[in-house]
């Protein structure tokens, strides 16, 4: 199973068309287009730090005839000034594809993306995050990550890997849901 396809199998079924969901990590617009297509009814605020991840994201937005998204040129880091809840929501770490790649997501701004994050989530949400442990930043984040979240109580979330054993520099995916108690 590809990465992406298994990001997306952990929101099935937790989205409703008039939610609002979160795209962290807006990069070329791809994950940004897949979330507006779930929530005809609903909002999904997408955040970037590149004025570039903007513009291609507002094209391909336009181009599939979505209007239902806020693109942020800021931090995810700084959700909690633009989103007060969120019912699901993406991660994509590293760089933008076809970007510059020293430009990528840092561990410090995603661990505070990721707390705020799971503290806005609603009941029976689900945060995934895609992690690319290929680069020294990727490796610590994918190791900072795992600190945190194996802290959260398994009474109130549950908080998965899913990653190829065989392969450890392959792209992994971590899965918060937030249960419905």
């Amino acid at each position: 199973m590809q990465l992406l396809d298994a990001a997306k199998s952990f929101l099935a079924g937790k989205i409703k068309e008039t939610d609002t969901l979160v795209d962290f990590t807006m990069g070329n617009g791809h994950d940004t287009a897949y979330l507006c297509s779930l929530v005809p009814k609903g909002k999904v605020f997408a955040f970037d730090i590149q004025k570039e991840a903007i513009e291609n994201t507002g094209k391909l937005l336009s181009e599939h005839g979505y209007d239902n998204a806020g693109l942020i040129l800021d931090s995810h880091a700084n959700i909690a000034k633009y989103v007060s809840s969120f019912k699901c929501g993406m991660f994509n770490l590293g760089y933008r594809p076809g970007g510059d790649k020293t430009v990528t997501t840092m561990t410090e701004s995603t661990l505070k993306a990721v707390k705020d994050g799971i503290e806005l989530m609603e009941k029976g949400g689900v945060l995934v995050i895609s992690v690319y442990p290929g680069h020294a930043e990727g490796e610590k984040e994918g190791r900072e990550l795992y600190s945190l979240l194996s802290s959260y109580d398994k009474i109130y979330y549950s908080v998965i890997q899913y990653k190829m054993i065989n392969s450890p520099t392959s792209p992994f995916i971590y899965a918060v849901e937030k249960y419905d108690k």
